[in-house]
Order: structure tokens, then C-alpha cells, then sequence
């Protein structure tokens, strides 16, 4: 009997789950990075207005939104870090990265009467593994001689969930720093040698406003819409760079893969921001899996088509780098690569 009743409730959960694929084709559902949040929230909005197209998008971390992926309850993920190849394996199938636009991570502090502070790579590297611990150290207070830095300690802020933004950082911090790269290393979630944790963009904001001397990484937008400051800091070319849009479409001013799986930290570009990177959407390249239907597919590709074209319009408002040519043409080229039962979906 137990037999006959879990094979009788397959058939009802299947069933279910084909009505609501039918019944939902005309919304979408994505979770993933924070650091883009944003910008989609505005694009997601615009879309539904102009489309009657409801996207629900969570910020869950990029880490959260590769998981929800993987166990296809979500139609997209959203992530700063593109897949590894070990990762891609474990998915299950062929994934295609779409990028969406380019952002920076800035390095915001709360440190009362400091309004200006420049960094090198070093004493960033060092700070976040402990060994710089007070704001006056001389390492500091030498490239920012117009600033009395005050005599306490300096308190680390970083990303509790996995996260894309972590991914971009501790990569950064990884290429700059030998010692960094043995010990800790880089991934959407690292073990920190020191610091407070929040989780999400907002959370890691939201510390550093609220704890005195502090200093953390978040998207610009971020450090912006709470009015904290954030460093300039020095690029590989020994150029103090202030992130902005400009510097970090410049970051971006690098030969593109055909699959945009691409770091651009610590950029070679002479007038480049060095943490900068950007955020894709992720989908199965073969949509005809599970119960999902042709309409649901095309629904998702007609969206990822819309994001990488009229919806770039939306970034800079929100400080965002919008994709150089170069990139939208992989975009493009990646869109159309996605195919339901072996054909392909963009006409």
C-alpha cells in the first residue's frame, strides 16, 4: 500500500507542477546576487509595465542563486562569480553566462572627520588579514599626509552569505597579495582571517554606517544611497583611481571570451578602477528540461534579450556601467545560443 500511495503522489506532484509551469508562463522567477540588485529591481519593474512579464528576482547571494539554479526552483540565477568548470559539471548541463552589465566594489569606511582616504593594494591586502590594525599606521597616514588618522583600531567588515561581491574581492585580493592567496584564497565564501559579518550588500552597508572606524567592501550603489565614503585606490599602474563609471568601464577595456567567463580585477588598464567586475544572469542552455514549456522559454529569453538591450538605459542612472559593444555582442551571441529541444529559441 505504502508503494501504490508515494507512486499515487508522484503523479499528483507531477501533474501539479506541469499546471503550474502552464499557468506561470507569464512569470519568472530568478535569485541570486545582491551586488545587481538595484538595477534589476528597476528593469524587472520597467518590463512588467511595458510587457505584462512579472519577474520575481531574490537577492540571496550569488552563492544562493547558483544552488536555486542547480535545483531548478528558479528559472535564472543572478552572480558576480562565473562558474567554474567543476561547478558548471556539477550543474548537470551546459550553463550560459549573460552578462548584464559591469559594477565596481568599493571599499566604503566610517571613520568620523576623514572624508578622503587613498589605499594602495598592500595596505588593503594587509588590513583584511590583520596585520595593518590601527588607522594611523604609518603605512597609511604616509600616502594621506593631509589627514590626521585617528589612534584605533581598525574593524573589517565582510560578506556572511555567499556571495558574488566576495568573489570579486577576495580575487582582487588574491592577484595583488602572495600571503593572501596561501591563506585565505578567493570564492563567494572565504574563512576571514578577521572581522564583523553582514549579509548581503545592504547588511555589509548597514555595519559599516553603524560601526565607528570601520571599513568594508560594497557595490558602489551600495555606499552611495547609504552616504558612506569610499577610497580611491591604486591601480596596478600605480594610478589612484576613484570608482566611478568611467574608470570601471575602462576596468573593462580587455580581450572578452566567447563564453564571458572573464575576471578584469586588477586591470591592466592604465586608467582602470582595479575592483571591478561583471554580473552575468545564468540559465541552462537547454531549456526543455523538467516540465517547463516552450512558452515559459521563450518568455525567458525575450527578458535576458530586453535586459542586455533596451533595459541598459537603466544602469548608469544607478551607477552601473552598461556592456561596451564588445560585450554586447557576446551577450547577443549567448542568447542565442539557448535552445529548447535542439532548436534554437531568438529568431
Amino acid at each position: 500500500m505504502k508503494k501504490i500511495f508515494k507512486v499515487m503522489l508522484g503523479v499528483v506532484m507531477m501533474l501539479l507542477m506541469v499546471n503550474v509551469s502552464k499557468a506561470d508562463d507569464k512569470e519568472l522567477i530568478g535569485a541570486g546576487a545582491t551586488f545587481p540588485y538595484p538595477l534589476y529591481s528597476k528593469m524587472f519593474d520597467v518590463y512588467y509595465k511595458e510587457h505584462g512579464i512579472k519577474v520575481n528576482y531574490s537577492a540571496i547571494g550569488s552563492g544562493g542563486g547558483i544552488r536555486q539554479l542547480k535545483e531548478k526552483t528558479v528559472d535564472f540565477g543572478g552572480t558576480d562569480a562565473f562558474l567554474s568548470d567543476q561547478q558548471i559539471k556539477e550543474m548537470g548541463a551546459d550553463i550560459v553566462h549573460i552578462p548584464v552589465c559591469m559594477g565596481a566594489v568599493v571599499l566604503a569606511y566610517n571613520m568620523p572627520g576623514i572624508k578622503t582616504l587613498y589605499l594602495t593594494p598592500d595596505i588593503v591586502a594587509d588590513m583584511f588579514l590583520g596585520k595593518i590594525k590601527k588607522w594611523n599606521d604609518p603605512k597609511i597616514q604616509k600616502i594621506n599626509p593631509k589627514e590626521k588618522l585617528p589612534d584605533t583600531n581598525i574593524v573589517t567588515v565582510h560578506r556572511s552569505d555567499g556571495s558574488g561581491t566576495t568573489f570579486i574581492f577576495t580575487d582582487y585580493l588574491s592577484k595583488i597579495s602572495n600571503e593572501w592567496q596561501s591563506k585565505v584564497g578567493k570564492g563567494t565564501s572565504v574563512n576571514w582571517p578577521i572581522g564583523l559579518g553582514g549579509k548581503g550588500n545592504s547588511g555589509v552597508a548597514g555595519l559599516i554606517k553603524n560601526v565607528p572606524y570601520s571599513i568594508g567592501y560594497v557595490e558602489l550603489i551600495y555606499a552611495l544611497s547609504n552616504k558612506i565614503p569610499f577610497a580611491t585606490l591604486q591601480n596596478k599602474s600605480g594610478v589612484f583611481i576613484e570608482p566611478s563609471l568611467t574608470t570601471t568601464s575602462k576596468a573593462g577595456d580587455v580581450k572578452l571570451p566567447d563564453d564571458m567567463r572573464v575576471s578584469i580585477t586588477d586591470t591592466d588598464a592604465k586608467d582602470g578602477y582595479s575592483i571591478s567586475g561583471f554580473t552575468w544572469i545564468i540559465v541552462y542552455k537547454k531549456q526543455n528540461y523538467g516540465n517547463r514549456s516552450y512558452e515559459r522559454a521563450k518568455t525567458l529569453v525575450n527578458l535576458l534579450w530586453w535586459m542586455v538591450h533596451q533595459g541598459q538605459k537603466y544602469a548608469e542612472e544607478l551607477h552601473y556601467a552598461p556592456l561596451s559593444k564588445q560585450a554586447l555582442m557576446k551577450a547577443e551571441n549567448l542568447i542565442k545560443s539557448i535552445t529548447y529541444n535542439g532548436k534554437q529559441i531568438m529568431n
